[in-house]
């Protein structure tokens, strides 16, 4: 048997932009990403605390350091800059594994620098 459980969070970050036409996705700031463990392509549930929207979409990596945060494609339309999401990806455990796991959990500030950080030591 396989459970889901979460495998990363980016808990409050800032929608800092929105691109309609772009094909879809979210990009998120390379850095960010890595350190919760989130690979380009890779599918995330966000959840929009200003408007209760919640949508499936993949990651794009973005500029390292930027603190980006941006709404591709359909899902500009979820959201708009300031509006603080919520980022999250699951991974499929056995039940030993998920006895053993700890997630890969950022908060963030208004300006997408992290607040602090919960999980592995090693990253």
């Amino acid at each position: 048997m396989q459970m889901t459980i979460l495998k990363s969070k980016i808990h409050r970050a800032a929608v800092s932009g929105a691109s309609l036409h772009y094909e879809g996705s979210m990009t998120i700031s390379e850095d960010l990403a890595e350190k919760v463990g989130l690979l380009p392509y890779e599918r995330i549930l966000v959840g929009n605390m200003a408007n209760g929207e919640r949508f499936e979409t993949y990651v794009i990596y973005g500029k390292r350091g930027a603190g980006i945060i941006e709404l591709n494609g359909a899902t500009a339309h979820l959201g708009k800059v300031g509006d603080r999401v919520t980022i999250m990806n699951f991974g499929l455990y056995t039940p030993e594994e998920a006895a053993q796991h700890h997630p890969r959990i950022i908060r963030m500030n208004e300006k997408n620098e992290i607040l602090s950080y919960q999980g592995p030591e090693t990253v």
